[in-house]
């Protein structure tokens, strides 16, 4: 645990807190667990409500466009916001920004008088944070809004990149310049997660899939009849607005108050802090962080690039079946890595404070943590995927045909979920370091070969299912170089128990899918078998993981146990 221990206040409505002071004993036993712990459960409750208002829209969409050479169009446009996405929310701006807001706040708690100080009292110049503020801020979203005007402008020749052989390219076009908005919007949502992250503030930051969801979903319910599929594109730039406006009042807060003038706003009797070098040999060092991590960023998401530029030229409704089936696998993923959403702050803070030992302790169990719920989720993709389909998107333009081309594709993708959960999880203590590494840019390459390869040599004999395939490779090879790479590198963790551990859970994960799978066709109407699934398959993970002496599980029994003695 961190040093500087953020305490759940009870009013507020949300995961608000303080600092105590560096050193000070907890304020209750087990305070800072039952923070990680509440923080991430509010999380992963708002997380998984993003979700649900997603798997809405993709329902909606699939409705009213079905899984066709228009959607075909929408998708390619998506593949902006995709990128944008990953580059500006979920990697390369946290992986960034957490460690150096990190940074800035560990300076200002060891400034003389402010410790635990709120941000208006450590107001003016002198304030690490406000200084990292004002010199990032603005140049980077300048330089954002230029790239979304680019992107606008250049939509023709970015559709024939990504896309060649669609047989729409001027709906992809529409929708491109519409989509292009989100370079900027996405680049500020990221920011202020990361800073509000940094700040352990989660609320915010976990809200904002919800708003954009929402945003698309309102939006496509106005316009559909008048725009087509033109309006769901319309969506995702209304959505991506929203993003920032349900994050910038936290953010507003957290942020020290703008010197006056008045030298007396400052705090009394506390010697000018030194500055910040800000002249121009800091460029070549702030390229150097980014570099890195940008790269690892780019890499991961050229996976999305590949399957969709292979997927162009295959039977239309391809890309739109490996996109539906994309979105329901990862959910599992997605509610893995919430923990490591959580806990990436108090990673980071203990390596800025040089406690790596504390960060090994908290990084081990997270992979452990992310690989159970993954694999569980997995299991139960796998077992009940034409179920799910059918159950989420059969109806309307999207038929029956359709379900089982999706269902198909999913059991294949999710093959890969193991390794795309490790590899978020694992490149966060890589980059928690105040100079982040190039190992994880590098092994991402690798990955990324191995998927256009085996992409190339699989699509002719299984087609779409070839893409889904060699995704899966790629990623599982990736993640096992990370995982290597980590024990010699960055924070040193014992690879071989918890390569060991993931293992017993695979094994436990591969049973309870089985047994879902064979149980699934006896269970009578999707819902009905959907619903058994989600007893019958946590029942048989439950009991191989035992068999096997899986980790984790144990610790989960015997806490449940604790929790209903309690209740009584």
């Amino acid at each position: 645990m961190s040093d500087a221990v953020t305490v759940p206040q009870p009013a507020g409505g949300g995961l608000v807190g303080t600092t105590a002071p560096a050193g000070a004993p907890d304020p209750k036993p087990g305070g800072p667990e039952r923070f990680i712990a509440r923080a991430a459960a509010v999380t992963a409750a708002l997380t998984a409500a993003g979700a649900l208002f997603g798997l809405v829209r993709d329902q909606l969409i699939a409705h009213l466009f079905g899984a066709n050479g228009e959607t075909d169009a929408f998708l390619v446009a998506w593949t902006v916001p995709e990128i944008a996405s990953t580059l500006l929310i979920e990697d390369a701006m946290a992986l960034v920004m957490i460690p150096a807001f990190s940074l800035a706040l560990s300076r200002r708690a060891a400034l003389p008088g402010t410790v635990g100080a709120a941000p208006a009292v450590c107001a003016g110049s002198d304030d690490p944070v406000g200084r990292l503020v004002a010199s990032t801020a603005p140049r980077l979203f300048l330089a954002l809004a230029g790239c979304a005007a680019l992107m606008a402008a250049a939509a023709p020749q970015l559709v024939h990149v990504l896309a060649p052989g669609l047989d729409d390219p001027g709906t992809a076009v529409d929708c491109t310049r519409l989509t292009a908005v989100t370079v900027l919007t996405f680049g500020v949502a990221g920011y202020f997660s990361a800073a509000l992250r940094a700040h352990r503030r989660f609320v915010p930051p976990a809200a904002i899939y919800i708003a954009y969801n929402t945003g698309i979903i309102a939006t496509v319910i106005a316009l559909h009849h008048a725009g087509g599929v033109r309006s769901a594109a319309a969506g995702v730039a209304v959505g991506s607005v929203l993003m920032v406006a349900v994050q910038l009042p936290a953010f507003l807060r957290q942020m020290p108050a703008r010197a006056t003038g008045n030298r007396a706003s400052r705090a009394p009797d506390r010697p000018r802090a030194r500055r910040f070098r800000t002249g121009r040999p800091a460029v070549p060092a702030g390229l150097a962080v980014l570099a890195p991590v940008a790269l690892f960023a780019v890499t991961r998401q050229a996976q999305v690039l590949v399957e969709r530029y292979l997927a162009s030229s295959l039977p239309a409704g391809a890309i739109s079946h490996l996109n539906y089936a994309q979105k329901v696998a990862q959910v599992p993923m997605v509610l893995s890595l919430m923990v490591c959403t959580v806990t990436f702050p108090l990673v980071a803070r203990a390596m800025a404070d040089g406690e790596a030992e504390r960060a090994r302790r908290r990084v081990e169990r997270d992979l452990t943590l992310a690989g159970l719920v993954v694999l569980l989720g997995g299991a139960y993709v796998i077992a009940y995927a034409p179920q799910l389909i059918e159950l989420l998107f059969q109806r309307g333009a999207f038929d029956s045909q359709d379900t089982t081309a999706t269902a198909s594709v999913m059991r294949v993708y999710a093959l890969g979920l193991l390794g795309h959960s490790l590899t978020g999880a694992l490149i966060r203590p890589y980059f928690s370091a105040v100079r982040p590494t190039w190992d994880p840019a590098v092994t991402m390459g690798a990955g990324l070969l191995i998927t256009i390869v085996g992409a190339h040599l699989a699509v002719p004999h299984w087609g779409v299912r070839g893409i889904a395939a060699a995704n899966a490779l790629g990623i599982i090879v990736t993640a096992l170089l990370l995982l290597r790479g980590l024990g010699t590198r960055g924070i040193t963790i014992d690879v071989r128990a918890v390569t060991a551990g993931l293992c017993r859970l695979a094994v436990a994960a591969a049973t309870a899918a089985a047994a879902g799978w064979a149980v699934a066709p006896l269970t009578g109407t999707a819902l009905e078998a959907a619903a058994a699934g989600c007893l019958i398959v946590p029942a048989a993970f439950t009991v191989a993981a035992l068999c096997v002496r899986a980790p984790e599980i144990p610790l989960l029994i015997s806490s449940v146990k604790r929790k209903c003695r309690h209740a009584r």
